[in-house]
């Protein structure tokens, strides 16, 4: 790790449970907070986790101002278990139609700044087992208190449920592991410090996000990182240990769509060169009788230009801070 990851690390990292509510709530002031929940096919766990965050700070400390799940064609009861709970609840699809739907989750999360209000935004996932509010008091920490600091990444101990190491500890986040990190410290050494490049749990400013492109698919977390670094350094980045984070797994099949759309975005970050519009990865499957045949899987490589760009967008952002 080189010098400037290394004095990052020490100087951009903390603790979800160092930041006390009341001196958040205090630091944020007039500030406002949107907590976006991007969710497709989610309705065993969404209704904990927005009861969580509405009990706790929608309605209790005040510490966030909004929250929203953002519901990306799901054909379970999401979006109705969401509202139930308290969510302010858009279907992806339905938000500004005239720009067109993409499946993906970097789509919802841009389709999301274009209804949120807030000055901060905070992003959950929605396939959480074991949530806690610290998840939103850690993310925002840094952003309160720091002003310098623009984008805020969670990191945690990932648990692969039902498997485990031989000390015990568990053995999550394979496409980190195996991609992500090994791309940026490769290609962006400055960011070797970042625990969990590729968390969905993590936070930044509007000016900041607004001013991005976003990849569709599941490149966005890497997308967002690396263009936060290139163009506003690396001090204005921080993470945050928010403790240990289980959720649902895809299989072997799906996390190598993950890691493909992830090295399509880092691969256009640092060649500029992005992947056909129709691209696609082949995967072997064995047949009973011993042949080999191949799966073709889409790449969702297309990406939305910087969401401050598009025709309207600064009194559509003044209309929703009115009305919220």
């Amino acid at each position: 790790m080189n010098e400037r990851a290394t004095h990052w690390l020490s100087t951009r990292t903390f603790s979800a449970p160092a930041f006390d509510l009341t001196e958040l709530v205090d630091a944020k002031a007039s500030t406002s907070v949107s907590v976006v929940v991007p969710a497709r096919n989610e309705a065993a766990t969404i209704g904990k986790i927005i009861t969580t965050i509405g009990e706790e700070h929608l309605a209790g400390s005040g510490l966030i101002d909004q929250l929203i799940v953002i519901d990306s064609d799901s054909t379970d009861n999401t979006a109705d278990v969401a509202e139930e709970a308290g969510a302010t609840v858009f279907r992806s699809a339905e938000i500004r139609p005239e720009l067109g739907w993409r499946p993906g989750k970097g789509e919802a999360m841009w389709k999301s700044l274009l209804v949120s209000s807030g000055e901060i935004i905070v992003y959950i996932d929605a396939d959480l087992v074991h949530f806690t509010s610290l998840y939103v008091t850690g993310l925002l920490g840094p952003l309160l208190l720091h002003d310098e600091v623009m984008l805020v990444k969670g990191f945690y101990d990932r648990n692969l449920i039902g498997a485990s190491s031989g000390d015990g500890v568990a053995q999550g986040g394979r496409v980190t592991e195996l991609t992500a990190r090994p791309v940026t410290s490769i290609w962006w050494p400055d960011l070797a410090g970042v625990i969990q490049p590729l968390s969905g749990e993590w936070a930044g400013r509007r000016s900041l996000l607004e001013s991005l492109p976003f990849p569709s698919g599941y490149g966005v977390e890497i997308g967002v990182l690396i263009d936060s670094y290139q163009g506003f350094g690396l001090d204005s980045i921080a993470q945050v240990d928010l403790g240990n984070r289980e959720h649902i797994h895809q299989d072997l099949s799906g996390l190598g769509v993950v890691a493909a759309e992830v090295l399509a975005a880092a691969t256009q970050r640092r060649f500029g060169e992005a992947p056909a519009a129709d691209a696609e990865i082949s995967q072997p499957l064995r047949a009973d009788d011993g042949t080999v045949g191949w799966t073709p899987r889409s790449i969702n490589s297309e990406e939305r230009p910087p969401a401050a760009s598009l025709p309207g967008y600064g009194s559509e952002a003044s209309s929703r801070k009115e009305t919220s």
